[in-house]
């Protein structure tokens, strides 16, 4: 619950601190005093958007700081911890600095954060309702969301959304690969006719390298052959002189001298080596000369592979060689289009899936909707009575449409209905209450979802609006009755509420020195008399106000 809240230079207050009890806190002041000064700057320190106006004229920024205990706020513990930002103590400091030029710094526990992650922790500290609050009311979506915060929704909820996502993830992939498919058409024909042409020629992996040495080879075998059978006639095959024969008769030579001088005997034996080599050599040219031959057809067959991929690579602008990886490429790009029609007849069967899983969560959750709907059509009704519509009847109308698109809420419609009058059919709320009735029938509603929904302080911005006599009573009684659970925090300007609270602050206006200060008080029991009177009788306040102030506080007592 909230504990403390400072308040430094924003709109019309200079310095402020408050502390606040449990139990319900009654804000009154007068007119134009500034009663919601702290609920705004609550608000602020919140995570709602900061102007520059918000700063106090003369001074360079606004600064507020809120405290609350979190003895009891599990969820709240659980935000600081999985963001790194709890500390030792059982309590939570929010700050807010809002400078001059409308920038602001949020912190928690000291910890500088985002205004989002304010209003995110917020959530978990702190209700506000505004004195508009009962227009929400009107809104379709409003009613269903109030709905399931008193039936406790949120799994139910989050399954139907999840559900909602699903389809709608599915259906988008479906759209997006049906366009493609649409666009690739032209493409996909072309490609198949390019894949089956490289398919045919079917050109292998270094193909094209090794036809192209062949046909290299092929095409100068004539002259390889004649060099091959000249040159043997040189080195071992001509009778009358050969390479093989001279360096013999060389190596004979230099072995006959070396009888006379032995160093020429290394001479001798590399003549002798050199004849070995050379008639080796002659060898294996007979045996490729022999092996050898002219075969214009297989040099036809080559010079056809080779013009047939030089073909192809002029066709489609690539070097011959890189033929087999563009081949590869084309033939992916060719799987991963027709991939996209088995994709799709896989998405239809998915999608269906898919619906047919939201379509079981939204049952389940409009089957609880239904049950939880005819419980508050009993309270809302009950409280409507204490209210001084003792005639009034409440009921929630819920229209399931499964036929309907899927919807992040489910497929129900749902219309607030009232009768306030003997004999007057059900009719929506925007076309029955008043001003003044839907001001208590919202104020009904929220007390009742606040008794079941754990939020640990209620705000109560002038909900009270329109409403006097007994009807005011029973708004404090129902708020007090409220306060026995929750932490009430109600700006009122009636006084039957206000002796309704088990404590009040007095907000007061006061103009020095040509500048305008708020403070807020806290009153003691003689202070709340005082000010209930003032509300009771105007600013002359008499015994007999003084009287009737003292018996409305001591009515709660």
């Amino acid at each position: 619950m909230l504990t403390g809240l400072e308040i430094k230079n924003f709109a019309i207050v200079s310095n402020l601190s408050t502390e606040w009890q449990s139990g319900m806190t009654a804000i009154t002041g007068e007119t134009g005093a500034g009663k919601s000064i702290a609920i705004d700057a609550l608000s602020l320190c919140l995570g709602e958007r900061a102007e520059a106006s918000a700063v106090r004229p003369g001074t360079e920024r606004a600064e507020i700081c809120a405290t609350f205990d979190l003895t009891n706020l599990p969820l709240a513990k659980q935000f600081l911890e999985q963001h790194l930002l709890s500390n030792d103590e059982q309590e939570c400091l929010l700050r807010r600095v809002v400078c001059k030029n409308g920038r602001s710094k949020s912190y928690i526990n000291g910890t500088p954060v985002t205004a989002a992650q304010l209003k995110e922790i917020g959530q978990y500290l702190i209700s506000i309702h505004g004195q508009h609050a009962h227009q929400y009311l009107l809104k379709s979506e409003h009613q269903l969301q109030l709905l399931d915060a008193y039936a406790g929704h949120q799994p139910l909820v989050e399954a139907v959304r999840q559900h909602y996502r699903n389809c709608q993830n599915l259906q988008k992939e479906f759209t997006a690969l049906e366009q493609a498919q649409l666009q690739q058409a032209a493409q996909k024909q072309l490609l198949e006719y390019q894949v089956a042409e490289l398919d045919e020629f079917a050109l292998q992996p270094d193909e094209f390298s090794q036809i192209e040495a062949e046909h290299y080879k092929l095409s100068h075998s004539q002259t390889i052959i004649e060099a091959c059978q000249r040159e043997l006639q040189s080195l071992y095959e001509n009778d009358e002189q050969n390479a093989c024969s001279l360096l013999q008769h060389s190596a004979q030579q230099f072995a006959e001298l070396a009888g006379f001088d032995e160093s020429l005997a290394s001479v001798a034996a590399l003549l002798e080596e050199a004849a070995v080599q050379v008639e080796e050599a002659s060898r294996e040219i007979r045996n490729y000369a022999e092996q050898a031959e002219l075969d214009p057809s297989r040099l036809i067959d080559v010079e056809t592979r080779l013009s047939g991929a030089m073909d192809l690579s002029r066709k489609h602008h690539i070097k011959p060689e890189d033929l087999v990886e563009f081949h590869q490429s084309i033939t992916q790009e060719l799987e991963s289009i027709s991939n996209n029609s088995t994709r799709l007849t896989q998405l239809e069967g998915e999608i269906n899936q898919a619906l047919a899983a939201y379509q079981q969560a939204a049952q389940t959750l409009s089957e609880s909707r239904h049950e939880a709907a005819q419980t508050l059509n009993t309270l809302i009704s009950a409280s409507m009575t204490h209210l001084s519509m003792e005639n009034g009847v409440f009921e929630i109308a819920l229209t399931p449409q499964p036929e309907k698109a899927p919807n992040s809420l489910g497929f129900d419609n749902v219309a607030f209905l009232v009768s306030t009058n003997p004999g007057q059919p059900l009719q929506p709320l925007s076309k029955v209450a008043s001003g003044g009735e839907l001001s208590r029938i919202s104020l009904a509603i929220q007390v009742i979802i606040a008794q079941k929904v754990t939020t640990p302080t209620l705000i109560f911005d002038e909900v009270d609006v329109g409403i006097s006599g007994p009807t005011a009573a029973a708004v404090g009684k129902l708020l007090r009755q409220l306060g026995k659970s929750t932490q009430v925090i109600c700006v009122t300007h009636l006084p039957q509420v206000a002796s309704s609270g088990h404590q009040q602050f007095f907000v007061a206006k006061e103009i020095a020195n040509g500048e305008t200060f708020t403070q807020m008080l806290p009153l003691s029991k003689h202070g709340r008399i005082d000010e209930i009177a003032r509300l009771l009788g105007g600013d002359n306040i008499s015994k007999t106000a003084k009287a009737n102030a003292k018996e409305l506080i001591m009515a709660h007592a």
